[in-house]
């Protein structure tokens, strides 16, 4: 009997002192290294603002969705695997995946036709998925291939636009130049009097 009660009594110490280390300390270490100069943005979401309000996420890519779409004036981002019930990942289907390779044959045609131009000359970032499908920049491919469309609906020149492209243009991309399309979008809008 007496061991039982020494081995109760152990027990509650060690859950006391994790619920004290884990529960509470531990919390508030980690909010408290989060308001670091330098961190607190990325702490509290990296919120993009535009006039004071909340525009979105610089890490997070979210495809703008035109009002007209024969009158598309955004850049978009890449295509996303996800779903209601799976808001962020991969679709895990490989190369040769009959449903894959339907797909992105879908998303090149669908893509060559918004841009006017060949399917052969959509770049691979613009039908095919982020591992999170969630992916903030675009190549500068795939932003150069949307800058006729979207200079010719904003009433912007074509220069303007490419100029807004390097603006937003840093080593955002896996291994290459990536364009972050949030800021990119809001730049454009902003040069186009803020009438999309």
């Amino acid at each position: 009997m007496n061991t039982l009660v020494k081995q109760t009594w152990a027990g509650l110490r060690v859950l006391l002192v994790m619920t004290v280390l884990l529960g509470v300390l531990y919390p508030l270490a980690v909010w408290a290294v989060a308001r670091v100069p330098g961190l607190e943005g990325n702490a509290e979401g990296s919120i993009v603002t535009r006039n004071g309000q909340a525009a979105g996420s610089s890490l997070i890519g979210v495809d703008p969705v035109p009002a007209d779409p024969a009158h598309d004036p955004w850049f978009h981002t890449r295509p996303s695997a996800a779903t209601p019930d799976m808001p962020s990942g991969a679709s895990n289907k490989g190369p040769y995946n009959e449903d894959l390779v339907k797909t992105i044959g879908e998303r090149k045609d669908a893509i060559a036709q918004r841009e006017g131009v060949s399917p052969d000359q959509v770049p691979p970032d613009a039908v095919t998925a982020s591992g999170s499908g969630l992916d903030p920049a675009i190549s500068v491919a795939y932003a150069d291939l949307q800058a006729p469309r979207v200079a010719r609906n904003t009433g912007l020149p074509l220069d303007r636009v490419k100029q807004l492209i390097r603006q937003n243009t840093s080593g955002a991309g896996i291994g290459v130049p990536g364009v972050a399309v949030l800021p990119l979008n809001l730049a454009v809008q902003a040069a186009a009097g803020g009438a999309h």
